[in-house]
């Protein structure tokens, strides 16, 4: 029922709304008119930094691969302007502490520390990225006399120099563990947004029984009134008893989801109700519905079916009800109608599992969910290859709309991280989504600059689509 069209909106959505308020993670500068003590404690902080980045890249395991080196620290460190002009320095001169960073590298990979994290690590222990640096430097580097023996040598040195250069270690750490980096705010807000969409999907479902309901209530109150009419003694009773608005006031899953949620039109939205019902009976199709001898399946579902396009989906009173009760059943509304009428046609032709589950499968369930990790654990990678492709088609990085990088991300998220899914597949699927929750050039913007940085990723091998 809640398919990939619509997971894939739910996270931009959020994401869009988590990273305009995330706080914002980011190494010490250099502190404004500084000392010689400072400026030493600050040269000692940017080569922990870098120590810890060539660990990170000592230990491997076969294959080849880096496990240290993909954590979001790191990558974070890789990402940082500051660190990156570090880096470009020592590819022409050689890094001090580089023999120091390997006997580190070799101790760190054969501690028990290691070995219980890199199995924490490989279980998807969520928690495994966040500490292991912290615990790396306070372990292994702070209490190293080899360290300590370099650090003496060093121009300007001081012990306070060595304390202020852990303490900004330290405040690193914490900030770092202070940002929203492991995205778990993202994480409840999707899981939110599709319980949501699954209750709309289900009050969709029962608004006929509702709205069938209210008619029963007022023609009894018409058949009570003090000077009746023939219609008010004899009313027509096709629209109360159709038979499609039985099969869902019989229906237990319907009930039973309704009644564990407490979700009811009626109760809520009474007003609304009324002017449905109001707007219904002054149809057109539903007096030749009403005026029909010959009854059929057939003929009540293309009844309901004009009720929901022509006026359910329509109607003001029903949108503002909607926005009313949730931030995200608006954005819900087209996929989530298309789905009850879908069930409601099979209900009408009998069929025992109309009912649709709330994802196809496993996959789809995860989906969104590893969707998120992915574009918040390598946003900045990703950042990073829109950024080449502006710079080769020489557009200003500056004037890019948050929204068309955020789609662009998650588009290199799907595309790098699924590869199941065909790859024109998720190109359309971005485009599509660009043009209505964009500006009106986004789809075409957001395709051009798709385009060239699959292109970059192609030719770099990083793209094996």
């Amino acid at each position: 029922m809640i398919n990939r069209v619509l997971i894939r909106i739910k996270a931009i959505q959020i994401l869009y709304s988590y990273l305009l308020v995330e706080k914002k993670f980011s190494f010490e500068s250099m502190p404004s008119a500084p000392t010689k003590e400072k400026r030493f404690a600050f040269s000692l902080y940017m080569d922990m930094l870098m120590l810890l980045y060539s660990i990170s890249r000592s230990i491997k395991r076969r294959g080849g691969s880096m496990p240290l080196a993909d954590t979001r620290f790191i990558k974070r460190l890789g990402s940082d302007d500051q660190f990156k002009s570090l880096l470009a320095k020592y590819r022409t001169c050689n890094f001090s502490l580089e023999s120091a960073a390997e006997r580190l590298a070799e101790n760190i990979k054969e501690s028990s520390y290691y070995k219980n994290w890199l199995k924490a690590y490989e279980g998807g222990d969520p928690g495994a990225e966040t500490q292991v640096w912290k615990d790396i430097f306070n372990i292994f580097v702070v209490p190293d006399k080899g360290l300590a023996d370099a650090f003496a040598q060093r121009e300007n040195y001081t012990l306070k120099g060595v304390e202020r250069m852990q303490q900004m270690m330290e405040t690193t750490f914490s900030n770092f563990l202070a940002s929203q980096d492991d995205g778990k705010d993202a994480e409840k807000a999707l899981t939110r947004s599709l319980d949501e969409a699954r209750d709309l999907y289900f009050l969709l479902l029962s608004l006929p029984a509702e709205l069938a309901e209210l008619r029963h209530r007022q023609i009894e109150d018409n058949r009570q009134k003090y000077i009746t009419s023939h219609e008010d003694l004899n009313p027509n009773m096709k629209f109360v008893e159709s038979p499609l608005v039985e099969a869902i006031q019989n229906n237990e899953t319907i009930n039973n989801y309704l009644e564990k949620n407490k979700l009811s039109w009626g109760q809520n939205d009474g007003y609304m109700l009324e002017a449905l019902l109001k707007a219904v009976m002054e149809s057109d199709f539903y007096a030749e519905y009403m005026e029909d001898p010959v009854s059929s399946p057939a003929k009540d579902m293309e009844f309901w079916k004009n009720v929901y396009r022509k006026i359910i989906l329509q109607n003001k009173d029903f949108l503002e009800a909607m926005e009313d009760r949730s931030v995200f059943w608006n954005d819900d509304l087209d996929i989530m109608s298309t789905f009850a009428i879908k069930t409601l046609r099979k209900m009408s032709e009998g069929d025992p599992n109309a009912i649709l589950d709330k994802f196809k499968d496993d996959e789809d369930r995860r989906f969104g969910f590893d969707l998120i990790k992915s574009v918040l654990r390598n946003k900045d990678e990703y950042r990073g290859y829109i950024d080449d492709a502006l710079q080769e088609q020489r557009w200003d990085r500056d004037r890019l709309a948050f929204m068309d990088v955020l789609i662009i991300e998650t588009a290199l998220a799907e595309i790098l991280n699924f590869p199941k899914i065909p790859l024109q597949v998720s190109i359309n699927e971005y485009i599509e989504i660009a043009k209505s929750y964009s500006s009106a050039k986004s789809g075409a913007f957001v395709n051009g600059l798709l385009g060239s940085v699959l292109r970059q990723l192609k030719e770099n091998g990083k793209l094996l689509k």
